[in-house]
């Protein structure tokens, strides 16, 4: 085996193979030629990707290697890590698209000319992007730019060179300028990206060569989007990222704003900073021309998300604005000690309980009140007010104790009484990590000049929405961690637009009324919810809707069951049935495709257990992969599809109806697609339905059951007895259907009842 060769894991075969990690195992144990592990560990061993791929073909198993996936196993793989695999393909991949009658002269020389000569075209294409490397040029003795200090080496770490840990200037180092007493001069000024040496790059020609490769056919901006998600989704603990939906809200947010107060109108955002960028999700969503800058301590994290900035659109060096990615802690040494941005975005780092509290006891910047030190949030509120223009916007995500402590009761005060602070913002839970709950917005606008202090504060709840498509005041998700983003989306620009009064969702709040001893700024505590079932108005409604469904479940009642000795008929299975191609097996994604009406509702687990319409929005693809899923990942349902969930679910069921076809399949779901000449779907979901066939088709491990449909088993009967038993279970979940409903209108009456005995909007009889 060639040294420095790509190894690969498990889990990384599996998904070349196109199988599950199980598979694998099994391959190791049966096939005594499989390749042996040259890496990892005893529980996580990695193999030679070349010797896999050779086996796999002689096996029969792979015919090729998709492209993408020998991409990123030569990325994971990558001798200096996939972090550094990723920086030098993110500088391949920009001189691939900004010169790329460059690179094709470059690829055609042998790999160790190709390093030779990589450095010095790479510069070329970074400092047009991305600024000229100053600590590059101090490091040659070259001359420096005028007005741009050195900055020192960042290591490894979170802080620079030479800094201690705690972030406090060095000793003999200066104390910064009278702009700034925070932040030395000479810290954070250098490029994020430095140019990768020849030495550097010698490892990773194959693998640009390969994303070069890549990058022709599917774009240089969706390759490098690709690998860095791949990279994300492995290593989920080691970044707090920002859902892309929440970025696209902040960022219309500071955009749409209507702000009446502000001379000539709504102002186009020209520059935008986020100072605690992590992977640059939120400028990425920034619409429109705009000069884009970042800072994130993390200097790794820094090269990528300027390399991601910079290759985010197409437009030419000298038509996008510029892309400005520094490195370093934006409130011990903030990188634009003198910016007056239009916009600041951030999702600052939350109950961070080192963040300079010690240091920064006189920095300029709290204006507002020095924070105490569990107010790391405070901190991050006043810093964006400070890089703002007057009149600026500000959009911060913040946890819901920020707007409630007492510690920080005196700043949300000064807040108020300024007019900075314009609106809090309650999202639903599941919006961003942590994901169990319900996180705010805080909108601010910098006050100054001829702004008038607004005597108000718009305070919006979306945590539990209720609306048309939400008929029993169930909140409409896609999953933990997969709002309603459009939902959400259209609540709170609204609100934010018309700053009006909306029953449960918004109210307009004097100030005055907020400046008591706590300063709770909270949306629940000055929101209360709807009472259900649309108040005391709309109870007696929710009482006659019961009244008929009960009187529906008693039409729907099973008459008393004919008794029989048990059936002992020739029984087959579910595999046998696909084997024969008497039904069709697909297992969800949760992708679906976007239509000119907006995105495919997907049918999620939830749906099936609680018999509602579908109301998942589609799981995002991989990110960087192309936008449309591909069509083996598309399950679009049919009417006469068989739905069973596959995670310890109990023995469920679902028959497609016209209603719900067209939706796509969710995650932890099977489709069964019956033969109509063969099978009645009826039946098929009816004896799935059995408990001890469900039982005998599952699986169990310490915490859950599976459901392994391939031996659920079915009577082999001719269809017209299949149709006589399919009425029978027909009439069962219409039954079964009319209970659920009269049990969710029951429901909503009794809370109903009791919220309007308590508020008074009801009185005793």
């Amino acid at each position: 085996m060639p040294e420095q060769a790509t190894e690969v894991t498990a889990a990384g075969i599996a998904r070349l193979a196109g199988v599950g990690r199980a598979a694998v195992s099994n391959w190791r144990r049966r096939h005594a030629d499989f390749p042996k592990p040259v890496g990892g560990t005893e529980t996580s061993p990695s193999f030679a990707l070349p010797e896999v791929e050779q086996w796999l073909r002689d096996q029969g198993k792979l015919a090729e290697v998709p492209l993408r996936e020998r991409v990123w196993q030569q990325v994971a793989g990558h001798p200096e890590g996939a972090v550094t695999a990723l920086t030098h393909t993110g500088c391949a991949l920009l001189l691939v698209r900004d010169r790329p009658t460059a690179w094709l002269e470059l690829t055609a020389v042998s790999d160790e000319r190709m390093a030779g000569v990589l450095p010095h075209a790479m510069e070329e294409v970074l400092g047009a992007r991305l600024g000229p490397d100053t600590e590059a040029r101090a490091r040659s003795g070259g001359p420096v730019p005028s007005g741009r200090a050195v900055a020192p080496v960042l290591t490894g770490s979170d802080t620079p060179a030479g800094r201690p840990s705690d972030g406090s200037p060095a000793a003999g180092s200066p104390a910064g300028d009278a702009g700034s007493v925070h932040s030395p001069s000479a810290v954070h000024t250098a490029r994020a990206v430095p140019t990768p040496s020849t030495d550097a790059l010698l490892p990773s020609v194959p693998l640009l060569r390969a994303a070069a490769e890549l990058a022709a056919g599917i774009g240089a901006g969706q390759t490098f989007e690709f690998l860095l998600g791949r990279q994300l989704d492995a290593n989920p603990r080691q970044y707090t990222l920002t859902p892309p939906g929440l970025a696209e809200l902040m960022a219309a947010l500071a955009e749409t704003g209507k702000d009446t107060d502000q001379p000539g109108g709504r102002r186009p955002v020209r520059s935008v900073l986020d100072p605690a960028a992590g992977t640059g999700t939120l400028l990425r969503a920034v619409a429109g021309p705009a000069e884009l800058l970042a800072q994130e301590v993390d200097p790794a994290l820094a090269a990528l998300t300027a390399l991601r900035l910079a290759l985010h659109g197409d437009g030419s060096p000298r038509s996008t604005p510029a892309r400005t990615v520094r490195g370093g802690d934006a409130l011990r040494a903030d990188a634009f000690p003198q910016l007056a941005a239009d916009t600041v975005l951030c999702h600052p780092p939350f109950n961070d309980r080192n963040w300079g509290h010690d240091e920064l006891a006189y920095d300029p910047r709290w204006e507002y009140g020095f924070p105490a030190r569990t107010e790391s949030e405070l901190a991050w509120v006043q810093h964006a007010l400070a890089r703002l223009r007057t009149g600026g916007t500000a959009v911060l995500l913040m946890p819901p104790a920020a707007a409630s402590r007492r510690s920080g009761r005196r700043i949300r005060a000064d807040l108020l009484r300024r007019g900075a602070l314009r609106a809090v913002i309650a999202l639903p839970a599941g919006a961003a990590p942590p994901y169990g709950i319900p996180l705010h917005l805080w909108v601010l606008r910098k006050p100054g000049g001829e702004l008038r202090p607004v005597p108000e504060l718009l305070l919006v709840d979306t945590t539990d929405p209720v609306g048309p498509g939400t008929a029993t005041g169930t909140q409409t998700s896609g999953g933990r961690d997969r709002p309603d983003w459009p939902a959400v989306h259209a609540a709170v620009l609204d609100a934010w637009r018309d700053r009006a009064d909306h029953p449960g969702v918004s109210r307009v709040v004097p100030v005055i009324e907020l400046l008591d001893d706590d300063v709770d700024l909270a949306p629940a505590r000055h929101l209360p919810r709807p009472a259900a079932g649309g108040g005391a108005a709309g109870l007696e409604d929710v009482r006659e809707r019961l009244a008929d469904t009960l009187r529906l479940t008693a039409d729907l009642t099973p008459p008393p069951a004919e008794l029989s000795a048990p059936a002992h008929r020739p029984l087959t299975t579910v595999g046998e049935l696909a084997r024969a191609g008497a039904l069709l097996l697909r297992t969800g994604t949760g992708t679906a495709p976007r239509t000119d009406t907006g995105t495919t509702p997907v049918l999620t687990e939830h749906d099936v257990l609680a018999g509602t319409a579908p109301s998942g929005t589609p799981a995002p693809p991989p990110t960087g992969a192309p936008g449309t899923p591909a069509p083996d990942d598309l399950v679009l349902l049919e009417p006469g599809d068989v739905v069973v969930p596959v995670l310890g679910a109990g023995s469920v069921a679902r028959v497609v109806d016209e209603a719900t076809a067209g939706a796509a399949l969710g995650r932890n779901l099977q489709l069964l697609r019956p033969d109509p000449a063969a099978i009645d779907p009826w039946f098929l979901a009816g004896f799935l339905r059995g408990t001890a066939n469900h039982r005998q088709a599952s699986s169990y491990a310490s915490t859950a059951a599976r459901l392994d449909a391939r031996r659920l088993q079915l009577p082999r009967l001719p269809l017209a007895e299949q149709q006589r038993y399919g009425e029978q279970f027909r009439a069962l979940a219409a039954f079964e259907d009319a209970l659920r409903t009269a049990g969710r209108l029951g429901g909503q009456l009794v809370r109903g009842m009791y919220d309007g005995l308590t508020d008074g909007t009801v009185t005793p009889r």
